[in-house]
């Protein structure tokens, strides 16, 4: 695991970045489900670049913390599930 010292292996990374796009699949709401997805997908793109290492680790334990916060929101959305499904999440035949 990655300290504040050192920058996190590219496979800790990549952990974090399925461990957080698994969680947000878990969200039962269609708008929140895409939401956490897109904001995962668009926060790694935009820490793509960097290359210090404090600032490498320093953006690894933000994502921890936002998979952590990601986790306790799905428990309280499924508490919470609406009745209906979104009209995205309906088949049609």
């Amino acid at each position: 695991m990655a300290t504040a010292a050192s920058a996190p292996s590219r496979a800790e990374v990549l952990s974090l970045f399925r461990s957080l796009l698994r969680t947000a699949a878990k969200f039962t709401d269609y708008n929140v489900r895409e939401y956490a997805k897109r904001r995962t997908i668009d926060g790694f793109r935009e820490n793509r670049g960097l290359s210090d290492p404090s600032l490498i680790a320093s953006a690894f334990a933000d994502g921890r913390n936002q998979l952590e916060v990601a986790k306790r929101q799905v428990v309280v959305y499924s508490l919470y599930a609406p009745k209906v499904k979104n009209v995205m999440e309906i088949r049609s035949g």
